[in-house]
């Protein structure tokens, strides 16, 4: 489990392929390889990885098929910025909320405006996915747990402060740039208890 509060950022330093899977190795920023252990998950850009090899100042991970499939991490050029976050524990603070590290989907930034000294970002997801989006709830975007603004048919808008632009990898988005989206487990655990109420009466 993660809280969506980004560590620090790291950087993609090489990528080997195998039969339709890969290897990722990730320089880890501020996160220091002598606090990690094999086995370990951290999530890169808010999809949960599991740490394979330890070495050379990296960390490297196996990521699936699947996860490729689902993710943003399959068209990574080397040195992509990425966000990191380690798993939280019993004492760590839930400055945002809870993440699970599995990704929906993918939104796509359809407007960056300024707004004061922030910045507002709009984007567009999948219908499958809107309907798990509300004003004022949560979601995650890349690993950073954020607050939705406002909701329109399959388009959402975020507020990011200047702290925020600042200690991830936000102030790079653009037009079209596509971002891993989680969205609030809580919403689909809500959905779940709806569907099962509604197929007993």
């Amino acid at each position: 489990m993660f809280t969506g509060i980004i560590q620090t950022v790291g950087a993609l330093r090489a990528r080997r392929d195998h039969d339709g899977d890969c290897t990722l190795a990730i320089e880890p920023g501020a996160i220091d390889p002598q606090t990690v252990q094999l086995g370990d998950s951290i999530a890169v850009n808010g999809v949960c990885l599991t740490v394979i090899a330890i070495g050379d100042g990296q960390l490297e991970f196996d990521v699936s098929a699947e996860t490729l499939a689902f993710t943003t991490l399959g068209g990574l050029a080397l040195g992509t910025a990425l966000n990191l976050e380690t798993a939280a524990t019993p004492s760590t603070a839930l400055g945002g909320h809870i993440v699970s590290g599995h990704v929906d989907g993918i939104a796509t930034v359809m407007q960056r405006t300024a707004d004061a000294r922030s910045v507002r970002f709009e984007f567009v997801v999948a219908d499958k996915l809107a309907r798990y989006l509300a004003a004022k709830g949560s979601v995650c975007l890349d690993g950073i747990s954020l607050t939705v603004n406002g909701v329109n048919a399959n388009r959402f808008d975020v507020n990011i402060v200047p702290h925020t632009l600042s200690v991830t990898t936000m102030n790079s988005y653009a037009l079209d740039s596509r971002v891993n989206l989680e969205v609030d487990v809580v919403a689909r655990y809500v959905e779940r208890l709806l569907d099962s109420r509604e197929g007993t009466q």
